[in-house]
């Protein structure tokens, strides 16, 4: 039999210590949230539905996204036994400059739209957390700006080229004035993708106000708040602002666009090139044999072409054919540090964040993104422990196994019934 007995004051005290309750809302929100999904959530209730649904959504059925998703979470880990990690290395050298971690914040259009300290918070967290911050050519702040938020750190360009040449050629000489080091050049939106999200909503830059966009935002005057004491919503790059999203993405891209472009690119950026939107082995051969300094694996977070390749299924094969050449980075549908870990493990030398890294912003503005690169690393750091891999160089194919779910039945070739 078990003797029981009154409990005493002095055994009960150390069991009711109450947590200190934080009168910060913004601080204890952010706080609780322990996952990218976590910061999902609060930014879909702080955030009017058609902001939201621009950055959450997809192209057409949105395929390409959930299948990208998918596969990271089809990820089965390997790992090593009896290794010293009591500290892990998640630095890495990325494109000629150190990265306190192997990813960096990627190119988002429209983002003073989902929380109006927009690109300044992005650059400036990703500043501090000492990782590589990416502008959009639709971005909604300078590349002054910009590199005002960040002065010392490594700040990134990414590149439309547009059916106005000339405005591109000036976007390049501008980010080089201003000491960006890297020039992504996109290749995967010859045309805009169908957004089916932003059609239904209505979605345009400045927004168009419904019955049924006033009735979303009534529970959100924060939002709205921001958005009216803060200067206009424009594209800071661009001297065209008005349209659908749709419109102003035709209006900026150019089907025309080919190699001839990229070589005159070259020509006038001094610092790295990479071609951002890279889908097939075969055209990352050619790349490399162009001398680029890198290539990024990307189906544009699923929002242009529907049913695209995955990224992740393909890095494998990249890497096994130009991995010594040029460096090799990746993106669409990471939500977890552990999606960071395998895509290194597999050859990636860096990842983008693009929805986790808004998420945060929506969810809490600087404090935001500051919570997305912490939970991020937090995640990478305890899954390189638990793997038993000190170092991401000592991350190799062997860690991870890609279990499989979608089996092509033939790649690239045509079969007569």
């Amino acid at each position: 039999m078990v003797q029981r007995q009154l409990p005493k004051p002095r055994d009960i005290a150390p069991l009711m210590k109450f947590k200190k309750f934080d009168f910060n809302a913004s601080r204890r929100r952010l706080n609780a949230a322990l996952t990218i999904e976590d910061l999902k959530k609060i930014a879909k209730r702080r955030t009017p539905k058609a902001a939201f649904d621009y950055t959450d959504g997809a192209a057409e059925g949105e395929f390409s996204l959930t299948r990208a998703r998918q596969a990271f979470e089809d990820v089965e880990f390997n790992p090593s036994i009896l290794r010293d990690v009591s500290e892990v290395d998640m630095s890495s050298t990325i494109l000629g400059g150190r990265s306190s971690l192997p990813f960096a914040i990627g190119p988002t259009g429209f983002t003073r739209l989902m929380q109006t300290e927009g690109e300044v918070a992005g650059a400036s967290a990703a500043g501090a957390a000492g990782i590589p911050f990416t502008l959009s050519t639709l971005g909604t702040t300078s590349i002054e700006d910009v590199k005002a938020a960040n002065p010392n750190g490594r700040n990134w360009f990414q590149l439309y080229v547009m059916k106005d040449r000339e405005i591109s050629y000036g976007l390049t000489e501008r980010a080089a004035a201003a000491g960006f080091d890297t020039l992504f050049f996109t290749v995967d939106a010859p045309v805009a993708g169908a957004r089916l999200r932003d059609k239904r909503n209505g979605f345009s830059i400045p927004p168009q106000l419904s019955l049924g966009t006033v009735i979303n935002a009534i529970p959100r005057p924060w939002w709205w708040v921001d958005f009216l004491t803060t200067p206009p919503l424009e594209f800071a790059s661009l001297s065209s602002t008005g349209g659908t999203v749709g419109e102003l993405l035709d209006k900026a891209m150019d089907p025309s666009i080919s190699f001839d472009d990229l070589k005159i690119i070259r020509e006038l950026f001094p610092g790295k090139l990479v071609v951002k939107g890279v889908q097939n082995v075969e055209d990352s051969k050619r790349l490399a044999d162009l001398g680029v300094d890198g290539i990024v694996l990307s189906n544009h977070g699923g929002r242009q072409l529907d049913r695209a390749p995955v990224p992740f299924h393909l890095l494998p094969d990249v890497v096994r054919e130009v991995g010594t050449d040029i460096e090799i980075g990746l993106d669409t549908g990471i939500m977890n540090g552990a999606d960071i870990v395998a895509s290194v493990a597999h050859g990636a030398k860096f990842t983008f964040i693009g929805r986790a890294y808004l998420y945060g912003l929506m969810a809490g503005g600087r404090a935001g993104v500051d919570r997305t690169i912490e939970i991020l690393a937090e995640q990478i750091d305890r899954t390189m422990k638990l793997l038993q891999v000190p170092t991401l160089a000592e991350l190799e194919p062997k860690h991870v196994t890609q279990l499989t779910r979608l089996v092509p039945r033939d790649r690239g070739t045509r079969t007569s019934v």
